[in-house]
């Protein structure tokens, strides 16, 4: 297989107050948590859960810039 090609995407959203309470599903919210606990007690994670944890967090990380950017366009 060959490495994966890295895309820049420009997006223009309208954020609205509904932006404000994006946030993390329970279940995935929980699967993260679980993640993070699990390699907080020095337990290895699989290869695969190190990226289902990364993916999760950028994912955390763009709804809380979201929610942060859509409370300033609000006053």
């Amino acid at each position: 297989m060959g490495e994966a090609a890295k895309v820049r995407l420009d997006m223009e959203l309208e954020l609205s107050g509904e932006m404000a309470r994006l946030h993390l599903p329970e279940g995935v919210d929980r699967r993260l948590q679980a993640l993070l606990d699990k390699q907080d007690r020095g337990e290895p994670l699989t290869e695969d859960e190190q990226v289902e944890a990364e993916g999760l967090v950028e994912l955390a990380d763009l709804l809380s810039l979201l929610r942060l950017r859509a409370s300033r366009a609000a006053g």
